[in-house]
């Protein structure tokens, strides 16, 4: 009997996840750890939707099987969302799907489009699942760089003119995790023609809709005119209601891959608790001052962040958008790689970060800063990091 399997053979040791256990290990050791890892939200979700969470879970028809592609009160909420953010008109019923997750919904769509053998565009470096959704389903990626510049554009045009099979879907992500990159309405503009032009499929992760600075929002590719001919987007709910754990996502937009995904998914699961739906329903139709307070707050936390690191002697760049920056390693570490220094920061100044390599072959000589602890921890990981170069400088 073989233990080599398919699917395992083609997944690589989690990178991430390495990281994560030695966190765990310090902190069971009694270990002040400020972890700037995860991008884990640290603040509990408005009342007002615990409290419709609770009220639900306590009615004794609350607790069967719920619908796998969402109940309608969801999907509506969602399409009025869309509505009043991005002035983009849903179908709920044919338009709208919920997910557990952005994560969830987009490696079930993987399962449902793509074939052994497909060709796949993803982003790199990129957060894992984008690819590794389809890796899993047997799909064979080519990367393509994640900063919107006119080497983007050739990059796409070489993959489609020297592939074979020609790919047949492009993952896109912005603001991106993990480089915090933003673009513009025009860039979709130009993406929406280039996909129909192409006959390509365009998969857009947008779960950082809402976490945009300086009065700068964000934007959506559905809001070109066309857009759900060739595309659909994820959104998710963890980080603009800080609903992590809840897991609840959308997917939203062109009809023919909404209904593949949601085939697939009345075959995976029953869907989402429904007293957890219909908080969310709560999150998204109620007041929308925890949105404002959320993006205020990691605001603020980004330019300590700036400030304090760059004071304590590692620039960092400050991002338009996310909970997180993208930081080269500091000079005199570079030799290191990004694992190995991820690894030594969190033994020596007690800080945890993502190693950039976690997130593809691009990510190496980079690490993910999460901004998940409030200034004050900001302030200290800055303290204890000065000294950390300081002590390797000598």
């Amino acid at each position: 009997m073989s233990d080599e399997f398919y699917r395992i053979k083609r997944m690589p040791p989690y990178v991430i996840a390495e990281v994560n256990a030695m966190r765990h290990a310090a902190r069971q050791a009694g270990r002040d750890i400020i972890d700037l890892g995860m991008g884990n939200p640290d603040q509990p979700p408005p009342q007002h939707v615990i409290d419709k969470l609770c009220e639900v879970a306590s009615k004794p028809d609350a607790h069967g099987y719920s619908q796998s592609k969402g109940i309608p009160g969801l999907r509506r909420a969602q399409a009025k969302y869309y509505e009043r953010r991005f002035g983009v008109s849903l179908d709920p019923e044919s338009e709208v799907v919920v997910t557990m997750g952005s994560k969830e919904g987009l490696s079930s769509m993987a399962t449902a489009i793509s074939a052994p053998g497909d060709v796949i565009l993803a982003p790199s470096p990129a957060y894992p699942i984008h690819t590794y959704g389809f890796i899993i389903a047997g799909a064979t990626i080519r990367s393509v760089p994640t900063t919107p510049d006119e080497r983007y554009w050739r990059a796409l045009e070489n993959a489609m003119a020297f592939t074979v099979p020609r790919p047949t879907v492009l993952v896109v992500n912005y603001p991106s995790n993990p480089t915090a990159e933003t673009v513009d309405l025009a860039f979709y503009e130009r993406l929406v023609d280039w996909a129909r032009d192409n006959n390509v499929w365009v998969l857009s992760d947008l779960a950082y809709s809402e976490l945009y600075y300086d009065g700068n929002p964000t934007r959506s590719i559905l809001e070109v005119s066309g857009a759900k001919d060739v595309a659909v987007e994820f959104t998710s709910m963890s980080k603009t209601y800080s609903m992590a754990g809840w897991r609840m996502g959308f997917c939203v937009g062109n009809p023919k891959l909404i209904a593949a995904l949601t085939r697939v998914k009345s075959y995976l699961d029953y869907g989402a608790f429904t007293p957890i739906q219909a908080a969310a329903c709560a999150a998204l139709n109620g007041p929308q001052d925890v949105v404002e307070q959320n993006r205020q707050r990691y605001q603020a936390r980004r330019d300590v962040m700036v400030e304090s690191f760059t004071r304590a002697g590692w620039e960092i760049p400050s991002p338009p958008a996310s909970m997180f920056t993208w930081a080269k390693l500091p000079p005199g570490f570079e030799h290191m790689g990004s694992l190995e220094f991820s690894k030594r920061l969190l033994q020596e100044a007690e800080v945890a970060v993502a190693a950039g390599v976690g997130f593809g072959e691009e990510g190496e000589g980079y690490v993910r800063i999460a901004m998940v602890e409030n200034e004050q921890r900001i302030r200290q990981a800055a303290r204890n990091i000065k000294k950390f170069l300081s002590d390797h400088a000598r």
